[in-house]
């Protein structure tokens, strides 16, 4: 396992109440993966100072949701949870704050979006989730 595997304390549910920028230095590591400091700095909108990023990469940590490696003189930082377990928080998070809880609407909003579309396929592997997490009890 690598030194910077998921640890047991880390939380999903926690992701969904990050200050602004504990939540932008998150994305910014889930869109490039793994970074350093200053490649952190980089994605950054309206960056803060080297200093306040490495302090709220430590922040981050003592939260269980970003873990680090020694490379070299540097520290790399990667998301200390899975991009399905971020994402699975951030879809729930999503449909209790503006849906009212409600799967239903939050799906038709996707589908209502005019710039996203579904080609066959893509509704074909839908219809087949649907029936199996009605299977499932879902």
């Amino acid at each position: 396992m690598p030194p910077y595997a998921m640890s047991n304390r880390s939380s999903p549910a926690i992701l969904a109440n990050l200050p602004k920028r504990e939540r932008q230095i998150v994305d910014a590591l889930y869109r490039v993966g793994e970074a350093t400091v200053s490649e952190v700095i980089e994605q950054l909108p309206d960056p803060p100072s080297y200093s306040a990023v490495r302090a709220t990469l430590r922040v981050l940590e003592d939260k269980g949701l970003v873990r680090h490696r020694v490379d070299g003189p540097r520290y790399v930082y990667v998301p200390a949870l899975s991009a399905d377990k971020a994402a699975g928080a951030a879809v729930r998070h999503l449909v209790t704050t503006f849906f009212a809880g409600s799967t239903e609407q939050a799906v038709m909003a996707l589908l209502e979006a005019g710039d996203l579309e579904l080609n066959e396929e893509e509704l074909a592997r839908l219809a087949v989730r649907i029936r199996e997490s009605r299977k499932n009890g879902r």
